[in-house]
């Protein structure tokens, strides 16, 4: 009995940790319809307001958008619809 109880804690003190797994993540994001050297601040605005982001990098000249966010908070999709929704497509970049 002793192990199984050992057992059973261990596997609450994972479940409830869950979020001590998540992390930091960066993705690169290939981002269309940029025209101007003003449209990345647009582009980093809209990636901003996301919640879990910590830090965005806008080229205009590679048409990317680097973002390191938290990935217990948002995930790629939201990211992808942020920056769709202001009138920048993007996808992930391989």
């Amino acid at each position: 009995m002793p192990k199984s109880l050992t057992a059973a804690l261990f596997g609450l003190g994972l479940l409830a940790s869950s979020p001590a797994f998540a992390g930091e993540k960066t993705v690169t994001l290939a981002v269309q319809n940029m025209y101007c050297a003003a449209c990345p601040i647009t582009v980093k605005s809209s990636l901003e307001t996301v919640p879990g982001v910590a830090k965005v990098v806008v080229s205009y000249e590679n048409k990317t958008a680097v973002v390191t966010f938290d990935d217990a908070k948002t995930a790629v999709p939201a990211l992808i619809s942020a920056t769709t929704n202001t009138g920048y497509p993007s996808a992930l970049k391989s």
